[in-house]
């Protein structure tokens, strides 16, 4: 009674999962077709708005792919390919909000804001972390990791006796009928007869098969086979016979495989791999934001220079009208009016150049901060930065001693060393340990249990495969084995040759360490000379600025009295050109060194107050600092100092 009620449970429950599960197979063979043809989302889907672009966002951070499908309570969930959303591809509903009336006002935070949103190489870098997740998952089943790129380390080194650390169910179920003929009808077993004899026979066999490995080097298996058979024959002692079998089987591993570490050693790379992945991905990041603080203050100064060269287009053309008066009314040589119109052409060629380079820095930037930049509103844009450069004089130097103990602490590559040093020392002691011989203990037990009809009884007794797996699980007929397996590798060659190279590995990585660290002092150095360079430069080429324009001035007047010439006034409205050129390119290149610097020393995420977790998932809580807004004028009315 218990048993057909547990049997009526079991019947319900697998019911109710292949109910449950026949959406999720449908779901999956439409996914398993094939991705559809990518298409520009800007024009083929409605705008994502930007509470579906969190809740897309919210869906990535929390997922964890190291994780498989838990098989409750829906059995078939572990056969299923496991959701992914699709890329999101369209801008983020920032961008639009900075523009008005076809100009994109954008700050320096707002730009960086729109980078973490919206820039493509942190877009493809966000998925490397994920990729590492599955790695994790791969190696908790006692596989080996696909790994990831720029870890360099040599994976399946050293012949180690693998293990499956998911349990697996194997079942068969076979049928046969087999009608032979008889030569010899007495050692045939179906008694004497004078004409050509036949044998016909039956047979099912059903066989279940669990096995697992463990972390230790162990192993099981429980086999439990199932044979019914019957035949024309009279003699059997059962027919139909159900003979049952069960086989339980342990062997552990003495020498090569024993341990947590070979049997667990993908596992630890593979968790050393996923925190590599995530400093790759802080590494990009940090590279990003670099790029575009550079290419914004790149895009200032090709702004701030077309206003002085239309400055210095503005004087020359009013000398060329001045000169042109004096000549109509003979005070002045009509060479004079060809020497200032030759000015005039010389700084509207310039000013094309200035205005050339900035609708290049504008498309630049344009790509580094949206994901699609030919969205409708992004073509003819103008993009107008409303930061300006900063004064040196509130510009702090940090020691090289101080500043090289930061980089050392905070860039990404040393951890990423460190953690391809941790791997390749987890690979040496792998290899070490495969350099054994194969020693496996073993044991076994198995009973056997056999029941049918009884032909010669009166009246015949019947049983089936109860009666048999009754006697399966008793004690009537036991079996015992145990043993070792050795296998020894006459030479070893093929494992001394994985252990040297694990070792080569490690001392290569040891060496490409001191070189990183080497890269890192340079980088450093290098940033710290610039920006001492720059901050005197922008010292001396405002002074500068201010004696031409002085300069200007003076021969002006003098022009003005008849003490000066055309050629002189030209040359100083040059000299004060250059100035202001000068000037602005040391104020930028002041400010890029700062930025430079600060990637140097690895505090680029936290000089602009970003989290990593923030950029994982593309969130960034800052508020546009839109015109108008109180936001932006609480900032504006805010001091640089605070």
């Amino acid at each position: 009674m218990i048993a057909r009620l547990f049997r009526s449970a079991i019947a319900v429950y697998l019911t109710a999962s292949l109910m449950a599960g026949v959406p999720a197979f449908a779901q999956a063979q439409a996914q398993s077709a094939g991705p559809a043809p990518a298409q520009d989302q800007s024009q083929s889907q409605p705008p994502t708005t930007s509470s579906e672009q969190a809740r897309n966002l919210r869906v990535h951070i929390d997922s964890d792919y190291s994780k498989g499908k838990s098989a409750f309570p829906n059995l078939l969930s572990p056969y299923a390919p496991i959701h992914i959303d699709a890329p999101a591809l369209t801008n983020s509903p920032r961008l639009d909000q900075l523009i008005h009336d076809g100009k994109l006002m954008l700050s320096l935070e707002d730009a960086i804001s729109l980078a973490l949103e919206n820039n493509m190489d942190i877009s493809v870098q966000r998925y490397v972390p994920w990729i590492a997740d599955t790695d994790i998952l791969r190696t908790k089943a006692g596989g080996a990791p696909r790994g990831i790129s720029g870890t360099g380390t040599a994976s399946a080194l050293g012949s180690i006796p693998s293990a499956t650390f998911d349990p697996v169910l194997t079942g068969q179920f076979n049928w046969s009928r087999n009608h032979l003929p008889v030569n010899n009808a007495i050692t045939s077993g179906i008694g004497t007869t004078a004409q050509l004899a036949s044998l016909t026979s039956y047979n099912q066999n059903a066989n279940l098969t669990y096995s697992q490995g463990f972390h230790t080097g162990t192993a099981i298996a429980y086999t439990l086979d199932n044979n019914r058979n019957s035949s024309t024959s009279p003699f059997a002692f059962f027919n139909p016979s159900v003979q049952s079998t069960q086989i339980i089987q342990i062997q552990q591993q003495l020498l090569s495989g024993f341990g947590l570490l070979p049997n667990t050693r993908f596992i630890l790379e593979a968790r050393n791999n996923r925190i590599f992945a995530d400093a790759s991905f802080s590494l990009q990041v940090m590279i990003t934001i670099t790029q575009v603080e550079n290419l914004y203050w790149e895009l200032v100064f090709a702004k701030e220079n077309v206003k002085v060269q239309e400055a210095a287009l503005a004087t020359s053309q009013k000398l060329y009208g001045d000169n042109k008066k004096q000549v109509e009314i003979g005070t002045l040589a009509p060479i004079e009016i060809v020497r200032a119109e030759s000015e005039v052409a010389t700084d509207r060629q310039n000013l094309i150049v200035a205005q050339t380079n900035q609708l290049q820095q504008q498309t630049l930037l344009l790509n580094a901060i949206t994901k699609n930049p030919t969205a409708p509103g992004l073509i003819d844009v103008e993009v107008v930065p409303t930061d300006l450069p900063k004064s040196p004089t509130d510009l702090a130097v940090t020691p090289l001693d101080e500043a090289l103990k930061e980089a050392w602490s905070k860039r990404p590559e040393l951890k990423q060393s460190d953690l391809t040093l941790k791997n390749d020392r987890i690979e040496i002691r792998a290899t070490r340990n495969a350099l054994l011989p194969q020693l496996t203990v073993f044991g076994q037990y198995s009973s056997t249990g056999l029941a049918g009809n009884a032909a010669s009884t009166v009246p015949p007794t019947i049983s089936g495969i109860g009666s048999a797996l009754g006697t399966t699980y008793g004690t009537d007929f036991p079996q015992y084995s145990a043993g070792l397996n050795f296998t020894l590798p006459i030479r070893n060659r093929s494992a001394q040759a994985d252990s040297a190279r694990a070792m080569l590995a490690e001392r290569q990585d040891e060496t490409r360490h001191r070189q990183v660290q080497n890269n890192i002092l340079v980088d450093v150095r290098n940033a710290l000379i610039a920006l001492q360079q720059d901050k005197a430069r922008v010292e001396a080429a405002s002074k500068a600025g201010e004696l031409a324009q002085q300069t200007l001035d003076a021969e002006q007047k003098k022009y003005q009295l008849g003490a000066s010439t055309v050629f002189l006034v030209i040359q100083a409205q040059r000299d004060l050109t250059t100035a202001r050129g000068n000037e602005l390119r040391a104020k930028v290149d002041l400010q890029e060194a700062q930025v430079n610097f600060n990637k140097a020393v690895g505090r680029t995420l936290e000089a602009n107050r970003i989290s990593v977790a923030d950029a994982r998932g593309g969130r960034v809580f800052t508020p546009p600092l839109i015109p108008g807004t109180p936001t932006a004028e609480i900032i504006a009315a805010t001091p640089a100092s605070q």
